[in-house]
Formats: C-alpha cells, structure tokens, sequence
C-alpha cells in the first residue's frame, strides 16, 4: 500500500528557542521534527509513556533553507520514506503554515525498533508496519 499520506502538526516558535541573532537556533530544528515524531507515535503507536517507545534513533539529518522568526508560523509535515526489516525512515518538511512555498527545513530519520528491556534491535512489529504504511512516499 502506498498512499503517501502526509502527517503534520503546528509546531509553536517558543521565545527560548530563539537565539543570539533573533531567529530559532540550528539545533532546536532537530526537537521540532522530534515534536513531529513524538505527535505521530502518540497517535499511530498508542505511546503515553516515555517507555511505550519501541524504536531509538539511527541518524537524522537536517537541511536549513530560510531563518524561522519568532513570529513565523510553522508547520511541520513528515511521511515515511521507507520501511526496511528492523528500521523505517522519515523525511520532513518544516513550512510556513499558511504558504507551502516558504520551506524553511527540510530532513530524514533513521529509526531501529528497539527491544529496551532486552538491549537488541527487533522485526518492525506488523502493527508499526501497517500504521507507517499509510505514510508511505516514494
């Protein structure tokens, strides 16, 4: 199934994300896209508790294209680029919310699902497989 669904959430611009020069520092993008992940799992995975997640981050990457202001209204959008045995990908698209031409980031994840209680990497479970199906974009 590839629908190419597209997930995105309102991203707020909080005063302390700003930096010295007035706009919202290079590394506070990366917790924007974590907000993004954090939104989908709640909803896709059924996760309410920190421990609930079952995957840890591989790598993650991100391309910065325009300043976001405090006063910009972001919009994260994210789907799933691809879905392997033990890991699955993200890419994202921070925009403005109310013009999609003005892209301010754009990035990719690597997360492995993740077995906490035994240490190892694990099969990406069928209902994880299926949820992240919905998202997926080629």
């Amino acid at each position: 199934m590839n629908s190419g669904k597209i997930f995105s959430t309102n991203i707020e611009v909080r005063f302390r994300d700003l930096d010295a020069l007035g706009h919202v520092n290079n590394a506070v993008f990366l917790t924007y896209f974590e907000e993004g992940r954090k939104k989908f799992s709640q909803k896709y995975f059924e996760v309410s508790d920190p421990s609930d997640f079952r995957f840890i981050m591989a790598h993650i990457r991100c391309d910065y294209l325009k300043p976001v202001m405090f006063i910009d209204k972001v919009t994260l959008q994210m789907w799933v680029k691809d879905i392997g045995i033990k890991s699955f990908a993200f890419e994202y698209k921070l925009i403005h919310q109310s013009d999609e031409s003005i892209v301010y980031a754009t990035g990719e994840s690597v997360q492995v699902c993740y077995d906490y209680k035994k240490n190892q990497s694990i099969v990406v479970p069928d209902e994880m497989r299926e949820s992240l199906s919905q998202y997926l974009k080629h």
